[in-house]
């Protein structure tokens, strides 16, 4: 039986921006940096939660996004206006202005530096 989510991968062209992006723009985590016989592998996190993200290097595969599609990587926040105002500040791009409010919650899009886009989530309480 299938316990749990490891790794989502993210193709990006320079890991070393993309870690810059991924830590000091959206807050996540460091967790692995080791070089191995298919490359370096480099993954980031939320902190407390066992879901790794891979930072994996693949030009062809970075910025394959499409405008109105959610991301390949949604992370959720409880507070997205906060959280939005605090990565605009740390220079994070965004694919909208501001956070949009939805059926399901509020919702927006930040773009990596390879044009992926993060779809940033926060549920409606019941």
């Amino acid at each position: 039986m299938l316990t749990n989510i490891m790794y989502v991968t993210v193709y990006v062209t320079d890991q070393d921006r993309a870690l810059e992006f991924y830590t000091e723009g959206l807050g996540l985590e460091k967790r692995i940096d080791f070089a191995g016989p298919d490359g370096r592998f480099l993954t980031v996190g939320v902190p407390d939660s066992a879901v790794q993200i891979i930072l994996w290097p693949h030009a062809a595969g970075a910025g394959m996004g499409q405008d109105g599609a959610p991301g390949p990587l949604l992370l959720e926040s409880d507070d997205l206006r906060k959280d939005f105002e605090a990565m605009r500040r740390r220079g994070v791009t965004f694919a909208q202005d501001e956070p949009e409010d939805y059926p399901f919650g509020v919702r927006i899009e930040a773009v990596d530096p390879d044009g992926n886009r993060v779809s940033l989530r926060q549920q409606r309480k019941p």
